[in-house]
């Protein structure tokens, strides 16, 4: 049981610990899969060197761990809140055409990480930038400006639209 307590709160301590440092350090990975790919190896490392001989007690620490994923999962899948929690919400980083600085800064992305995006879908100026939007997986959306004059909904009036 010690063993099932440890991985527990270690697991608990490095998914908070890693959601205050912040989505753009994920890159494509979720909270979830990085502290799963963070601790497997650990666990199973003190099995491997012998500081504990026991095999049984690196299995038990696995198959906890898995168990704890696996419920986070379901927990995230079935609640919003919990979902906002441990993945984040999207930023709005440009909202037609201008950068929305204090956004950046408190998510330390950089204009050239958006021109980046920009040129990748096809646009040269920010001012073809209805919304340019950091995901919570750490990429970056953007979404061009419409060629008519349609009005700009907030894109988290658009996100709840979809539910």
């Amino acid at each position: 049981m010690d063993t099932v307590l440890r991985v527990a709160v270690i697991y608990l301590f490095v998914l908070v610990g890693l959601r205050i440092l912040g989505k753009r350090e994920f890159g494509q990975l979720s909270p979830l899969e990085l502290v799963s790919l963070l601790m497997i190896p650990e666990i199973v490392s003190q099995a491997l060197i012998g500081s504990d001989y026991s095999l049984t007690t690196a299995i038990t620490a696995v198959c906890t761990l898995l168990v704890l994923v696996f419920f986070t999962s379901l927990l995230v899948q079935r609640f919003e809140r919990v979902e906002h929690l441990i993945a984040g919400e999207p930023t709005l980083l440009v909202y037609d055409g201008q950068f929305i600085a204090d956004a950046m800064n408190r998510m330390r992305v950089t204009p050239d990480e958006v021109f980046t995006e920009m040129h990748k879908a096809g646009m040269e100026l920010l001012s073809e930038v209805k919304w340019a939007v950091l995901e919570p997986d750490g990429s970056i959306a953007i979404v061009a400006h419409d060629k008519g004059n349609d009005p700009l909904p907030h894109p988290r009036d658009e996100r709840k639209k979809l539910t």
